[in-house]
């Protein structure tokens, strides 16, 4: 038996007492009040209620080993982004390789894949494989129903999918960016619980109050904390706090610790906090995750006070997993599986040829999944429309990697890159190969550095002799390295991007949104530009 004294932080029932907790068989078999004084304060520990693992571009074993040091002892996860790649087999890689380390994970049965029939993904996911996910492998919510306009217009194979989740009565989440009105009481009538898509105070606000959960999001690129986080002044039990997209090197720096920290010091009342941070998820979802009750599960944290939260000791399921800053998790092989079946690209396969008219441009909004829809008229060479770097508009590109096409061709203002590409297997949902670059050669160059290795995330810039990758083997989503080596190579790839022009917070992330075509209004998709509004492919030329 082991035991933990400080004071304890029972956010059930909004009190603080001194005392001590006695762990047996991971389990919380007692905890007994004192009369001492402590320094140091136990409470649930930390979980994130939404999250895209493969987005930290590591394994689930390997994403604990950085997640525990921030006091995190559970996520919620989608594993919508393997699923696309290689479907059910995907998703089970995920839950297998998270039961090899003591941390909470919870998986989704994936409900969008393909996100969509305008675009080429590597899998597909039938209503029925849902069940089975549900029936031998016990998950315990349907991920994120992107196809609202399926679920609006009562699409039979959508409805089948909701179905499944309604007989086993396992939540089911929601993403609904900007939905409103009739169609938001519908799309909410149909059993979607939960959003994490919203983007201003009066739409979470409105969905708060015909029953849907909010969930507040600061992840790499997209960040609602500060626009949300009043609502918790009126809403504490209706909220929860998650990431999302998380890549290596802001994980490295803090994860729902940093969320907690900043809505204590945005006036909102500690327990309410601790609410979203620790309680509301296990409620929502039927969690197995400790809340510093006798007979509990043995998940907790001690942290140094209730202002900075600096976290000194994870404790999950009775094991001391990190403590004074240091994980005690083992770094674990991770076995690879992929799907990757395109050959090497040239120069002229990027040619748009110029025949007089502008063309349509997507322009991106820093920290948003949001687009904005406009057109440039572009300067011809030899008949090509190439990138305008003076004007901020480059030539961006879909390669589809599961089989050899024509890649898909736009334009792009809002990373103000002046030299290179960068370019990425991780491009929402369908993870098809995305490129920006300057000029056409870079571009064919960074596309045959990804398909080279099967997967990565890379910058070039010819002129300067900079060929920089990191391989993500797994799937083309995730490393088979330690993440302080991903972590590193990723915030070097960074560096780099934004030394030579990229003025946006996280630009690989960015990029990665610019396939996302269920999130408006103009998106690029393999097969083509895509209008968001209008939910169709639509011609470049404007």
């Amino acid at each position: 038996m082991t035991q933990y004294s400080g004071n304890i932080v029972d956010v059930l029932n909004e009190t603080i007492y001194p005392g001590t907790i006695y762990v047996e068989n991971g389990k919380i078999t007692k905890i007994v009040k004192d009369e001492f004084e402590y320094k140091t304060f136990i409470l649930p520990g930390f979980i994130d209620s939404h999250i895209h693992i493969e987005s930290s571009m590591l394994p689930p074993s390997e994403f604990a080993r950085i997640a525990v040091t921030h006091g995190t002892v559970a996520c919620v996860s989608d594993p919508h982004e393997i699923a696309n790649v290689l479907g059910i087999d995907g998703v089970r890689f995920m839950i297998e390789n998270g039961k090899s380390i003591p941390f909470h994970f919870y998986f989704s049965a994936p409900s969008c894949v393909p996100a969509t029939n305008i675009e080429t993904s590597g899998a597909s996911i039938s209503a029925k494989e849902i069940e089975q996910l549900i029936l031998d492998d016990g998950v315990k919510f349907l991920g994120e129903m992107m196809n609202f306009p399926g679920v609006i217009r009562k699409s039979p194979q959508v409805i089948e999918k909701l179905d499944v989740a309604k007989k086993y009565n396992i939540p089911i989440d929601g993403h609904a960016p900007g939905l409103s009105g009739e169609d938001l009481e519908k799309y909410i009538k149909s059993g979607i619980s939960t959003d994490h898509e919203s983007f201003t105070r009066d739409e979470a606000f409105t969905k708060m109050t015909l029953g849907m959960k909010i969930l507040i999001r600061e992840g790499s690129a997209v960040k609602n904390f500060d626009e949300l986080i009043n609502l918790a002044e009126l809403y504490p039990g209706m909220m929860m706090f998650c990431s999302d997209d998380k890549h290596p090197d802001d994980l490295l720096k803090s994860h729902i610790n940093l969320l907690v920290k900043k809505s204590i010091s945005a006036g909102i009342n500690k327990m309410d906090t601790l609410k979203m941070a620790c309680v509301n998820p296990v409620l929502h979802y039927k969690l197995d995750v400790g809340l510093l009750q006798e007979g509990d599960s043995a998940d907790f944290i001690e942290v140094n006070n209730l202002f900075g939260f600096n976290v000194l000791k994870t404790v999950i399921k009775g094991n001391l997993v990190m403590e004074e800053g240091i994980s005690k998790i083992d770094f674990k092989p991770v076995k690879h599986l992929n799907n990757f079946n395109v050959t090497e690209k040239t120069v002229s396969d990027f040619f748009v040829e110029d025949n007089g008219k502008a063309v349509k441009v997507i322009e991106i909004i820093d920290h948003q999944l949001m687009t904005i829809k406009s057109s440039f008229k572009l300067k011809g060479v030899n008949g090509n429309l190439i990138s305008d770097i003076e004007n901020d508009i480059l030539k961006i590109s879909v390669i589809n990697r599961y089989s050899d096409e024509k890649p898909a061709i736009s334009y792009v203002k809002g990373f103000d890159l002046k030299e290179g590409a960068i370019a990425s297997s991780v491009a929402h949902d369908s993870h098809n190969i995305i490129i920006v670059g300057t000029s056409d050669e870079e571009i064919a160059m960074a596309a045959n550095m990804i398909i080279k290795n099967k997967g990565g995330v890379a910058y070039i810039n010819k002129r300067k002799g900079i060929f920089n990758i990191l391989p993500l083997p797994i799937a083309g989503l995730m490393s088979d390295k330690p993440y302080e080596y991903v972590a590193d190579k990723y915030a070097e790839l960074d560096i780099m991007a934004k030394m030579n022009g990229v003025n946006i917070s996280a630009p690989f992330m960015t990029l990665s949104f610019m396939a996302l075509l269920v999130i408006p209004s103009i998106k690029l998709s393999d097969l083509g530009l895509f209008d968001g509004e209008k939910f169709e492919l639509t011609d470049i030329y404007a």
